[in-house]
């Protein structure tokens, strides 16, 4: 990182600042929906004949993958390696 130092307006800060919590706002929502999904998705594990659809979506995915571990399953993001 290189250090510095910028002048810009305070209404620009402020938007930034705006942004910077609705940014925030939106990341916890997708986490807790990616939480609620690998619920559902463990759910469904349970079921009988899943395995063939889990790999037809990771075969179609390009950003992600879902990973069965027994009876849970997890989300993994192909760009950053992450599970959810």
């Amino acid at each position: 990182m290189v250090k510095g130092s910028v002048s810009i307006s305070l209404e620009d800060y402020h938007t930034f600042l705006e942004q910077a919590i609705h940014f925030k706002e939106k990341e916890e929502m997708l986490l807790q929906a990616a939480k609620e999904m690998q619920v559902f998705l463990s759910f469904l594990c349970t079921r009988e004949n899943i395995e063939k659809y889990v790999d037809e979506f990771n075969k179609q995915s390009k950003t992600s993958r879902i990973l069965i571990e027994g009876s849970y399953a997890k989300i993994e993001l192909k760009n950053k390696k992450d599970i959810i």
